[in-house]
Formats: C-alpha cells, structure tokens, sequence
C-alpha cells in the first residue's frame, strides 16, 4: 500500500464522532446539524429539468474535457462574472466538483522529486493537505489570524518556503473564515509565483454567496487580466455549482487558467477516468447561463444571516463574513468542550475550530473558534441560534 495513506489525518467529521461518543442529546429538542456545509435551498428547478430531459445522453461515453457548449458556457460566465477572456477550448476544463479536482490538481503538479512544499492556509479545506501529502509534499501552513482580518498574509512567508513552493492552495472566500483576499494580495501572490515558479491554485468555490452586490469577491483570473496576462500564467481557478446553484450532488465544477498547466492536467485526468456525464454537461451548462436563481440564493443568506447574527452577538464574539455560509465565532470555553456540550444540551451540531486547522508556527488559529454552517433553512437557523444563546448564557 501507498505508505503516504498513513500520513492522513482523521476528517474533521471524524474527529467530532469521537468527541460525541457515548453523549446522549435531549431527544426533546430536534437536531440542528450547523457542522456541514452541505447547501439546503431548493436546486433550480430548470436544471434538474435540463438534466432529466438529457438522460439519452447516456449512450456516448463522454469526453474528458467536456463538450463545447458546456465549456463555452464557463467561458461566458468568466468574462461576464471577472472580465476575465479565456479560451474555451484550451483553458476551460469541466471537473466533477471541486474536491476531486483539487486534490488531484496536486498529483498532476507536484514533482516530488525535489523535497517540495504545498502552502495552504490554515485553518483550510483538509483535501489541500491530504493532496499535498499524496503526491510527496509536505505542507507549509500559512496561519489566516484575525490581526489580518483573517487573509493569509504572504508577506510573512519565508524566503526558503517560497523556494521549495511548487503549489499554492487559496481559498478566498475563505472556508471558515469567509474572508476575501484583495486584489492587491492577489497581485502579489503572482508576483511571487513569477519569482520562485509556483503554480497558485484559487479555491474560489464561494464566491458567489457575498452580502454586497455592488461588490462582489475578486478572483485571481480578474486580477491576472487586470495586469494584462492574457495566458493567465501559472493560475488556476477551481469553481463549483455546488454553493453557488445548490447543486451539491450534481458534482460539477470547472478549472480555469494557464493552459500549459491544464493541458498536463488534462492528460492526468484522461488516465484517472473522471470524465462528466453528458446529462450532468448539459444540466451545468444551463445553470451557468442563469444568475437570477443565484441572486435569489443571496437573498435567502441575507435574511438568515441578519437574523442569526441579530440573536449571537449580544452573546458572542462574532462578525459577518464578507463571503460564504459560515460563522466562525470565538468560543467562551475551548472549542471542544462548546461542541460537546451545545450537542449533549441543545442538540446543535458545530465544528471545533481547532479541528479544521494544525498546529503551526506556535499556534493553532482554529483553537477556541466553531465553524457554524448557516445552510439549514431559515427557521431552522433560528432556531439553532436561541439554542446557541442559552447554551453560552448558561455557561454564566
């Protein structure tokens, strides 16, 4: 067996099994799962249609690179969403949602030959670790702190990590912290992958769930073209119609960018077999072309964030995100024991900071933080909320 597979860590998911085991929830009290960011509005109904309607496509086995309407489609939604012009043909590839793309991202451009090093934030998306670790990276933690407004700050990144660096993991909006790097950061993070040769890979699978609609996150391809880097080089952007379109178990994404790079990562892809499925190709070429669902989908954040925050912060440590579904408070008691005890006493599920990040340079920045996912229905958000609030006032 791959020796590496021993180098993985327990799933957070995993991690809060073990920390509920042998608790019994008040069976008074409906659960409340806040832990995983799994979507819950309504899927536009337009494309389970779209699909459906495409189920004789089941007959052709498809391309690995996806047919031309559901690439031109990503094309044009690149342009319109970061005026960002990119080649349908030679830098779009269709992928089955973000996580398979992400961690295989990795295997396709690391060379292990070379001792390298993965960056990522912390706290991040575990599948940016095991990926690294997978293709005979180590990872390079870069802690997101609230000194920075929880944006990596790269300029505290050593000489010799950039060195070594062969792949940067962002993630902006940020999952927990739903922060959004700037343009500026952006710009410099391409400067330093020109400098030492790195290839940045943009997790930017939240940008569409902002709470001003006069501004909008900012994505690497939008900043690349800004500067006037039309092959886009050394980016790569990884999107989903997951949070976007509530689709999660479409599992359709796209990457974006460098086509010297997906060209090579097409070619591991062809191996690995994970073409889409015609019926999925056209269902996401509909939802692509649509942004009145995704306007709706923001509206109902708006009202459940409003409405959540207007309970917690009287009690809590907590702010608005500038992007994504996730609260990330800090917790009056370490962020286990808030976990275990808001499960044992009000049936909430959340996730331990601490959990969702490692231990590094002295500190683990998901320590005495919970990851609360605002993806239940709004009344059910609420409710979870007023249970939250009697927790943390019981604790006084």
């Amino acid at each position: 067996m791959n020796p590496d597979l021993n180098r993985l860590q327990p799933y957070p998911f995993e991690k809060l099994r073990r920390l509920k085991a042998g608790l019994q929830a008040p069976t008074d009290k409906p659960p409340i799962a806040l832990s995983i960011g799994e979507p819950k509005h309504a899927p536009p109904h337009f494309v389970v249609e779209e699909m459906i309607s495409h189920l004789h496509g089941l007959e052709n086995y498809p391309l690995t690179k996806g047919g031309p309407a559901l690439r031109e489609a990503i094309a044009a939604w690149l342009q319109r969403r970061f005026g960002a012009r990119v080649d349908a043909e030679t830098q779009v590839l269709p992928v089955n949602g973000t996580r398979e793309a992400l961690f295989a991202f990795a295997q396709a451009v690391v060379d292990r030959s070379t001792a390298p090093l993965v960056v990522m934030p912390n706290p991040f998306y575990q599948i940016y670790e095991g990926a690294a670790l997978l293709a005979g990276a180590e990872p390079w933690f870069l802690n997101t702190l609230a000194d920075t407004d929880f944006v990596p700050d790269i300029e505290a990144v050593p000489a010799d990590v950039w060195r070594r660096c062969q792949l940067v993991y962002l993630c902006s909006p940020g999952n927990p912290t739903g922060a959004v790097a700037d343009a500026d950061t952006l710009r410099r993070l391409i400067e330093l992958a020109d400098a030492h040769d790195f290839v940045i890979a943009a997790d930017e699978c939240y940008s569409e769930i902002y709470f001003d609609e006069a501004e909008p996150p900012v994505g690497l391809l939008q900043v690349a073209a800004d500067m006037g880097r039309d092959d886009f080089r050394r980016c790569v952007v990884f999107h989903s119609l997951s949070k976007r379109s509530n689709l999660p178990g479409l599992r359709s994404g796209f990457v974006a960018g460098d086509a010297e790079v997906l060209a090579r990562f097409l070619l591991y892809r062809t191996y690995h077999g994970c073409a889409m499925p015609p019926p999925t190709q056209a269902a996401s070429t509909k939802a692509w072309g649509d942004e009145a669902h995704v306007r709706a989908n923001r509206d109902l954040y708006r009202e459940k964030f409003d409405a959540v925050l207007d309970i917690l912060q009287p009690v809590l440590k907590v702010e608005r995100p500038q992007a994504g579904f996730y609260l990330w408070p800090e917790t009056p008691v370490s962020d286990e024991q808030f976990a275990r005890d808001l499960f044992a006493r009000q049936n909430v599920n959340v996730v331990p900071g601490s959990y969702l990040s490692r231990e590094a340079h002295g500190a683990n920045p998901g320590r005495n933080r919970v990851r609360m996912a605002l993806v239940a229905p709004l009344q059910e958000c609420i409710e979870a909320a007023k249970r939250i609030r009697r927790y943390v006032e019981s604790l006084n």
